[in-house]
């Protein structure tokens, strides 16, 4: 691994497009249910990557500012980027500072799972905490563990298939650890990317969130606030500092 962590130069090149996702009107759906619960006051958004969300936040008038691991990825961000640079501080969203008090911390698309043991999830919900103004919100966008597709005693779940992207989790289920496994095809050549994660049910966050002094608000199934249930497959998770 390098300084960039597993978002080195080729991955940032291609997030958007092979992990974040570009639908225009996911990211819509996304941004208004988060400018809503900034309620117009100031975000910080953890592992802010590309500016994949935040750039469209910052074009529907939010203040925004940034935490991100990976300078490679902030480049990209810079490149994208057509108004006064967001604020953005290189390092670790468990322990990095970034000035100000905010009315909303994001962290987004299963980016809590980068973070591969329950303490550095535990400091990650309680450096949130700290940036949060009285009345300041977290919001985690992230899967709900897949494990009831695998058969008992099996480890691997197949996730892409296609012409140009073959992808495999493989899950321990005593651990909660997991890994995301890539094979990416172009014409005669191909690259492989492992990279580690940690998963945790809805019910652990809460108590995360408990321990880092936030309270539950709300949990949907996607950005249009639908109720979560037994079929969701992710959650949209808000908590509140009082």
């Amino acid at each position: 691994m390098h300084d960039d962590g597993y978002f080195d130069e080729q991955v940032a090149r291609t997030y958007d497009r092979d992990h974040g996702g570009t639908d225009p009107a996911e990211i819509r759906q996304t941004v208004t249910c988060l400018t809503d619960l900034a309620g117009g006051g100031p975000i910080l958004e953890f592992a802010i990557g590309t500016g994949r969300i935040a750039l469209p936040l910052v074009d529907h008038g939010a203040q925004v500012k940034g935490i991100e691991l990976s300078s490679a990825m902030v480049r990209r961000l810079r490149e994208k980027e057509t108004k006064p640079p967001i604020e953005v501080a290189i390092g670790d969203m468990t322990t990095t500072r970034i000035e100000g008090a905010f009315s909303l911390v994001i962290l987004v698309f299963n980016t809590i799972d980068n973070l591969t043991t329950q303490d550095a999830q535990i400091a990650c919900f309680q450096n949130a905490a700290r940036h949060l103004a009285p009345g300041g919100r977290f919001v985690i966008e992230t899967l709900v563990p897949p494990l009831q597709k695998l058969p008992f005693g099996e480890t691997k779940l197949a996730f892409a298939n296609s012409a140009t992207h073959f992808g495999i989790d493989d899950f321990d289920v005593a651990t909660q650890c997991y890994s995301s496994n890539h094979v990416w095809m172009t014409d005669a050549s191909h690259t492989h990317t492992s990279i580690p994660f940690r998963y945790a049910w809805p019910s652990e966050f809460d108590l995360m969130a408990k321990i880092a002094g936030l309270k539950p608000e709300f949990r949907w199934s996607n950005w249009d606030r639908a109720p979560f249930d037994r079929f969701s497959t992710k959650h949209i998770s808000v908590w509140r500092k009082d």
